[in-house]
């Protein structure tokens, strides 16, 4: 169970800092992954290739700080390369910065690490579920045990109250959906 929480978690950080455009945001919204299997999409300046594994990818992405550190705060980074597969809802390092003043930099410090690791699961599915698999009013089992209601109102899809922003980012260990804020599990 700690290996699959760690690589869940981990994922989580690989396409944490994902960006969108308007076209990824409509791709998102439609529910159409806006690439195929071969190709790459960009996230955080950096190509994320289906081929590659979650980590590989994240190894460029340059807005992934925030992540990074609460992953290796968590103590989940040697798990980063599991094999999953894993669905991410992956809030971006401004998503991060749209929480209260000094929560992040409380929820790094060693005496935090439970809490933090399971904010980061609560992002994480297991199984690959693309966006156009994702139904109103389904209930989703994060890798922490907590559920994430999914609804979709018109073209936009949401996650536990989050808008998707950009949907199927593929890696090969798993997919990632970046979502506009930090979701907080229910205590």
């Amino acid at each position: 169970m700690n290996r699959l929480l760690s690589a869940a978690a981990l994922s989580l950080v690989v396409l944490g800092g994902c960006t969108s455009s308007n076209s990824a945001s409509t791709s998102a919204r439609s529910g159409s992954t806006g690439m195929n299997a071969s190709a790459g999409v960009m996230v955080g300046g950096a190509m994320m290739l289906p081929s590659r594994t979650l980590v590989q990818n994240a190894s460029g992405a340059n807005n992934l700080t925030t992540l990074v550190a609460a992953v290796q705060a968590a103590g989940l980074v040697e798990t980063l390369s599991g094999p999953g597969p894993f669905t991410v809802f992956a809030p971006p390092d401004a998503a991060f910065n749209m929480l209260p003043a000094g929560t992040v930099a409380t929820l790094v410090r060693p005496e935090n690490k439970g809490q933090l690791t399971s904010i980061l699961t609560y992002h994480v599915v297991p199984g690959r579920i693309s966006a156009s698999q994702l139904r109103d009013g389904q209930m989703l089992t994060t890798v922490n045990g907590a559920r994430l209601r999914v609804t979709k109102q018109g073209n936009t899809v949401m996650v536990g109250g989050a808008t998707v922003t950009q949907a199927d980012v593929y890696a090969s260990n798993g997919v990632a959906h970046v979502i506009n804020k930090v979701l907080m599990p229910p205590m």
